[in-house]
């Protein structure tokens, strides 16, 4: 039981860098120099791993990025076991939209209670890379928010640390302190490894706020990697980033869409707005589940349908 429990937090110690991608969505174009272009396109080659989906898709025309067509990605932080498929405890929704040069950015607990599209029962909506990997959670999530969901973002938690790492480590605004796994985190602006950003982001039992506040600390984590990305000093360490890339991110994602995405929608990722859903906790069957009142959800689903210029 104990291992079972340690295996738990273990999955949740990584933070929601999944975003760290955007990164290369939007950095300047001065990056793409002969020896950056090359050693990111192999890191792409990499990642680039395709997914079919048996569920028909609420969008019916493909997106375009030479046109700006607004797009979403479906963001997973999965922590993958020997014999064990395991499950997506961070999930986010990255919704884009390079005309109002703005990022929606989506936490959805894991403990959300959603049907499980592909499945035919309702559960916890990190269970649905369980049952059915990539393709069931985008149809799950695409029918929990009502949206499209165009790509997907899937890394290896045990791939944060060097990510973090790779850009020269984080500097974040701390506010509550604590200790958390040997290390202290004073309240003010502190700076953070790899590994101190990942015990930052998994503390969740000495917040008040609980796993909301867990998820800002994730979301705030992904600003400032993304910040530190686009800084000029990082463009020295470009070939350790695109090499953590590589090794722990899965992406639909092509070489040549994310080209397209770096021309069309670099300024979208200088403006990220985080979002969070509301939910009531409540025991079912003797299991602990998050609901998400019809209300909660129609205003989130309204707001990202905006985001996406949706009729």
């Amino acid at each position: 039981m104990l291992s079972v429990r340690y295996k738990e937090k273990k999955s949740r110690k990584w933070v929601k860098v999944t975003g760290i991608i955007l990164l290369f969505l939007v950095i300047a174009g001065g990056a793409y120099a002969f020896t950056v272009y090359k050693s990111l396109k192999t890191a792409v080659v990499t990642m680039h791993q395709p997914v079919e989906r048996k569920i028909q898709v609420i969008r019916q025309e493909p997106v375009v990025f030479e046109e700006k067509d607004p797009f979403s990605v479906l963001m997973l932080g999965v922590d993958e076991r020997e014999g064990d498929k395991g499950r997506s405890d961070t999930i986010i929704v990255l919704t884009v939209n390079p005309n109002t040069n703005s990022v929606k950015m989506l936490s959805i607990p894991r403990d959300t209670r959603t049907e499980i599209v592909g499945k035919g029962t309702e559960d916890k909506i990190n269970h649905a890379y369980a049952f059915g990997g990539i393709p069931m959670s985008m149809d799950t999530v695409e029918k929990f928010l009502d949206i499209p969901i165009d790509y997907y973002m899937q890394i290896n938690m045990e791939g944060f640390e060097d990510i973090v790492d790779a850009v020269g480590g984080v500097k974040v605004q701390n506010d509550l302190d604590f200790t958390q796994e040997g290390f202290h985190f004073a309240k003010g602006e502190i700076t953070l490894s790899g590994e101190q950003a990942l015990s930052f982001s998994r503390m969740r039992h000495e917040d008040p706020r609980g796993d909301f506040g867990r998820q800002s600390r994730q979301r705030q984590i992904i600003q400032a990697v993304i910040h530190e990305g686009m800084s000029l000093s990082s463009l020295t360490n470009f070939s350790d980033i695109f090499t953590a890339l590589g090794k722990n991110i899965k992406t639909n994602l092509t070489f040549d869409q994310m080209v397209d995405i770096q021309k069309n929608y670099r300024n979208a990722g200088r403006n990220i707005e985080q979002m969070e859903i509301k939910e009531t906790g409540t025991m079912i069957n003797k299991i602990y589940y998050g609901l998400v009142s019809p209300e909660e959800k129609q205003r989130i689903q309204t707001e990202l349908k905006e985001q996406l210029e949706l009729q």
